[in-house]
């Protein structure tokens, strides 16, 4: 009889990565009260501070883009590229979602600034209706296929639609920003419009198409030997550093709040990032039962439809609105909440998903 062959001990970063991937909500909720109760190091991490690389050059380097950069790069090495060749084959949920991601957002935002209109703020809400635009004009966020692989979806799908609306970002996200710059009043129609140009100029490509990129061509290019080791260790990384940068975002929001207390700010932000999320998702839920698509394609349709890249949107936000942290509330905000709604969508089977989020 021969002895049971021995099970391989996983490696110490494996360990670590699994065990902070279970314990990833809590983490977020401490990232939160830690910058709400310890911002000074989040606000200094903020500014571009000079990296010396030699006795006569110093080059600038903001710690959120780099963050920002480790996520998405790790999220690119994570891809299985040969499950898409199946999407592709049949593109049908991947050319769906593509277009429900970019039709929701023309349809919530302007209900939401018409709501908003009437509120006694003195521009008319406009403030918030920028931030939740900066939000939805994002690709589909990279977190969403952790979401899908924990419940029943099909994942190559959700992988799909992650790569390509990253892919055509620098498209799609100028494109939702001028067609909703017009609900603006005030001085922020102009920071809208410079948000464009830096969309348009190379964030989008840079900051979000670039290092999802560079992690597929690693991937492509590492052997089998190699790669295993390469994720144990890129991996938990990019999990701190996604924590790291909610800290300093949140810092920048919630440091000027503790400086100046606004509750009316902080309640309307909730709200907002509330109404958009539900919306948001409720939509997508709406047309994939139009749509008759199978339960796991369904799935991850509804998660596509809810789910931004709000770290990406709060960098923007930090990049061409420096003198507004206060719109970084209503970004942590929906971060938040969308991953909620993600827990409960999964949390599910998916052919009573239609029912969960209503």
């Amino acid at each position: 009889m021969h002895a049971p062959a021995p099970t391989a001990t996983p490696a110490p970063t494996d360990r670590a990565s699994a065990w902070l991937r279970r314990r990833l909500g809590r983490a977020v909720v401490l990232s939160y009260a830690a910058a709400l109760l310890v911002p000074g190091p989040g606000l200094w991490l903020r500014h571009s501070h000079a990296l010396p690389l030699g006795p006569l050059i110093r080059v600038p380097v903001s710690t959120a883009p780099c963050l920002l950069w480790l996520v998405l790069f790790s999220s690119g090495l994570q891809v299985p590229v040969r499950e898409l060749v199946r999407v592709l084959r049949r593109p049908s949920a991947l050319l769906a979602g593509l277009a429900l991601h970019l039709a929701i957002p023309l349809l919530v935002i302007p209900l939401v600034a018409v709501l908003l209109h009437a509120s006694p703020d003195s521009d008319g809400g406009s403030g918030l209706v920028t931030a939740m635009i900066l939000i939805v004009a994002m690709p589909v966020a990279a977190g969403a296929t952790v979401w899908t692989g924990k419940g029943d979806g099909d994942q190559p799908t959700m992988v799909g639609l992650v790569l390509a609306s990253t892919l055509i970002s620098p498209l799609t996200t100028p494109l939702v920003i001028e067609l909703l710059s017009p609900l603006l009043s005030g001085g922020y129609a102009g920071s809208l419009a410079a948000s464009v140009h830096t969309a348009d100029g190379g964030f989008t490509f840079v900051g979000v198409v670039l290092p999802c990129a560079a992690g597929i061509l690693v991937r492509l290019a590492l052997p089998a030997s190699l790669r295993g080791r390469v994720l144990g260790a890129v991996v938990p990384a990019a999990l701190a550093g996604s924590l790291v940068l909610t800290y300093v975002n949140a810092s920048g929001a919630l440091g000027s709040f503790v400086a100046r207390p606004r509750p009316l700010l902080l309640g309307a932000a909730l709200v907002v990032a509330a109404l958009v999320c539900h919306l948001s998702f409720v939509l997508g839920r709406c047309a994939t039962r139009l749509l008759r698509l199978d339960p796991p394609a369904a799935s991850s349709l509804t998660l596509a439809c809810g789910m931004n890249n709000s770290s990406a949107s709060a960098v923007l936000i930090t990049a061409v609105l420096p003198d507004k942290p206060h719109l970084l509330l209503p970004v942590l905000a929906y971060g938040l909440l969308q991953k909620t709604a993600a827990n409960r969508v999964v949390r599910v089977r998916p052919s009573t998903v239609l029912r969960s989020i209503a």
